[in-house]
């Protein structure tokens, strides 16, 4: 029963045309500024861009992948807006876990090793091993930091192409259950200096998948560290769009993904699952539909003030920042929601 107006050519990427929305009841609008202009809630992929921060206004709802604490230019212009802007990855659910940031974390931990595989390659700047080695060669030493949801689908993807796998993980439930799925064929270990360091001298690919909900992202391997490693690890970041846990990451596309820094090969696109839009659209839209028809259908008072899990998605209210973490990451006075 609302209307929905989608920006004209918005999916003709994953082959979704104008054709296909208006079939199911959508009307195709010719700008994005149109979009911005005629709507009570914007429904977006990733953070918006300076040029929209200008189109928010007043009371209108944003909806959307935020990532604040590494943007303050973003976070001012949500401020300055005086916009509802709710994070797609700080809404909770009953067991504490963060569904719609989920399925991009599942997305983002398995292309790492795909993507860490490739530019293990000697001509990528890699070091030239095979992830899996032949038989007679020794498989590539895949180190990933931080259990979590990306991290473990990581693992996965390394362990099911018979990579020697080694998890770093502080939280003690979580080890369990790492240790139980994957019954010794990764090697699951307490997350500490020492230990990353010891891992990481001796790994060739290296992927840092550690969250903390809201904050900037860690910093796990310091400039120094990383040049002690070996001529051709490869590091990717996906923590790179809170800022990255590794001290020498710099935001990349996925144009120009990787650089050279001391030898070593850094993977740090800020937008991992943009590489398989298909998949990733789908996988997001399942999970941000519920959420997105209780705003429409209630309001955003009355589903934030019902809906304990949506409103911790809450992160800058007309003009305040909601979201402690994001207030301490940016160094910004913090406000408790009104509602």
């Amino acid at each position: 029963g609302h209307t929905v107006l989608i920006e004209s050519g918005a999916g003709e990427a994953i082959n979704f045309l104008d054709d296909d929305y208006v079939a199911v009841g959508a009307e195709i609008v010719s700008s994005a500024a149109e979009v911005f202009e005629r709507s009570d809630m914007i429904v977006k992929v990733k953070e918006p861009q300076e040029a929209e921060w200008k189109m928010l206004r007043d009371d209108q709802i944003l909806f959307t992948y935020l990532h604040l604490a590494a943007d303050k230019p973003q976070a001012q212009g949500l401020i300055d807006s005086g916009c509802i802007a709710i994070a797609y990855e700080t809404v909770t659910d009953q067991f504490g876990r963060l569904p719609l940031l989920a399925p991009m974390s599942e997305v983002a931990g398995r292309l790492s090793v795909m993507v860490g595989a490739e530019n293990l390659q000697k001509h990528k700047g890699g070091c030239g091993r095979l992830i899996s080695g032949v038989p007679g060669t020794k498989p590539a030493e895949v180190l990933v930091i931080g259990g979590g949801v990306a991290g473990f689908n990581a693992a996965r993807m390394a362990v099911g192409l018979g990579a020697n796998v080694t998890i770093l993980e502080m939280n003690h439930d979580r080890m369990r259950f790492l240790d139980d799925y994957f019954r010794g064929q990764a090697d699951v270990i307490y997350s500490s200096v020492n230990t990353i360091e010891q891992c990481a001298l001796q790994s060739d690919l290296i992927i840092g998948a550690v969250l903390i909900p809201g904050k900037s992202a860690p910093r796990l391997l310091s400039a120094d560290m990383v040049s002690q490693l070996g001529a051709g690890t490869v590091l990717v970041d996906i923590a790179i769009d809170q800022g990255g846990c590794f001290e020498t990451s710099r935001a990349t596309t996925h144009d120009y993904s990787t650089y050279i820094v001391d030898d070593v090969v850094p993977y740090c696109v800020a937008n991992m699952p943009g590489a398989v839009p298909l998949t990733s659209a789908l996988a997001l839209n399942h999970a941000v539909l519920p959420y997105a028809l209780e705003l429409a259908d209630k309001g955003w008072k009355r589903a934030l003030g019902e809906n304990q899990y949506l409103h911790e998605g809450l992160n800058i209210f007309k003009g305040r920042v909601t979201c402690q973490a994001v207030a301490q990451s940016l160094d910004l006075p913090y406000s408790e929601a009104p509602v």
